[in-house]
């Protein structure tokens, strides 16, 4: 049953992205490379993907990256409308986050020396900022942003050696995160709030844009960021939290974690006196049980109904974005890829992610045990 829902869903997903590709040939390829990707192969590159395919050298597979004519962000848009359609909910939740790609070497589009969450340190690798969405029926990755540092927009003759459009300049990543949010709202996904960890949440035009467009959103933020109270001081966020009785805190599980039930104390602390009509702003806590003083902090904003558990939830929501990395590089090769240019960065984790996204959504099918035919509805 799983194999027939998997090849079912595949052909859905084909049938869709057909028309971003000008002709046949790497129409098929691009299939045959979805194939690939999503196969038992230890390293998912071209020359595998080609052996796989049938093919006597990795010329096409390179092709479909570099030059082929198809709509790579086309792609990317029917990648976010499958995922909208098959897993969306009025509820579901934004996610973003960054991941590294180690390389070596130097020309490989944004690639330096920076700092790797994949790795826990300063390595030599690009770095992709992502937005994935998360409901109760599944999650997946839907856009993606290749981040350029200055040391490459400072250096037009590198960018164009690595076929980066002469119109794409600096970007910090909050903003690469913006503009996909944007999109997100552009294409109506449906959503009710949108979370990050401290290296965006600390960012606060990007929290004062995502209230300024009414969207809610829990964010982390660091130890020492002030923010304004309802009696409008300014006080450390540790130091906000520092004060609170022992009964504002409450034991929450925010999930299954891959050790058990995800839990911790929670409590939160209103901000800004200043409340739009049916909004509220807060401070939310989260305190390790094992060690108190391992606190995470979070800016809030969202309807003022939120309880503290609806705000946990989301602030807990986000290690669904690891789960898509983790997946999508374990099951979908998204960090097998020998490309260097910017064209082909974009369509290799396009298509990598639209092959995680049609095994996620194979996978809510046959949780559901929804027969084969579903998927060709």
């Amino acid at each position: 049953m799983v194999v027939d829902v998997a090849v079912a869903e595949l052909d859905r997903v084909h049938a869709r992205i057909g028309g971003r590709f000008a002709r046949s040939e790497p129409r098929s390829r691009a299939r045959e490379y979805l194939l690939g990707l999503t196969a038992g192969l230890e390293r998912k590159n071209g020359w595998t993907l080609a052996e796989r395919a049938g093919e006597v050298s990795p010329d096409g597979m390179q092709r479909l990256l570099r030059r082929a004519d198809w709509d790579v962000d086309g792609v990317r848009d029917d990648l976010r409308d499958y995922v909208v359609e098959r897993l969306g909910a009025k509820d579901g939740v934004l996610i973003v986050d960054d991941t590294g790609f180690l390389k070596k070497g130097t020309r490989s589009a944004g690639v330096q020396r920076q700092y790797s969450g994949t790795a826990g340190r300063t390595e030599n690798c690009q770095v992709g900022v992502f937005l994935a969405y998360a409901s109760d029926r599944g999650h997946a990755l839907i856009d993606r942003e290749l981040y350029l540092p200055e040391s490459w927009t400072n250096d037009r003759d590198r960018c164009r050696a690595a076929d980066v459009p002469d119109e794409v300049g600096f970007v910090t990543k909050p903003r690469r995160a913006m503009a996909m949010i944007e999109r997100a709202l552009a294409a109506g996904v449906p959503f009710g709030w949108v979370t990050a960890d401290e290296a965006y949440g600390q960012a606060k035009y990007l929290r004062f844009w995502l209230e300024r467009h009414d969207i809610a959103h829990v964010v982390a933020t660091r130890v020492n960021d002030t923010l304004v109270t309802t009696d409008l001081r300014q006080v450390r966020a540790d130091d906000l939290v520092a004060g609170l009785p022992a009964r504002d805190w409450r034991r929450l599980s925010v999930g299954a974690g891959a050790h058990g039930p995800r839990e911790y104390d929670w409590a939160r602390v209103p901000l800004r006196i200043l409340w739009e009509p049916g909004r509220g702003h807060w401070l939310l806590a989260r305190r390790s049980i094992a060690d108190p003083t391992d606190v995470a902090y979070y800016v809030c904003y969202g309807p003022r109904r939120s309880t503290l558990l609806d705000l946990a939830w989301i602030a807990g929501a986000r290690w669904r974005i690891e789960e898509c990395f983790q997946q999508a590089k374990n099951e979908a090769g998204l960090d097998h890829y020998q490309v260097r240019s910017w064209r082909a960065w974009y369509a290799h984790i396009t298509l990598s992610m639209l092959a995680h996204a049609w095994l996620a959504v194979t996978r809510s099918l046959v949780a559901k045990g929804e027969p084969a035919s579903a998927a060709r509805t």
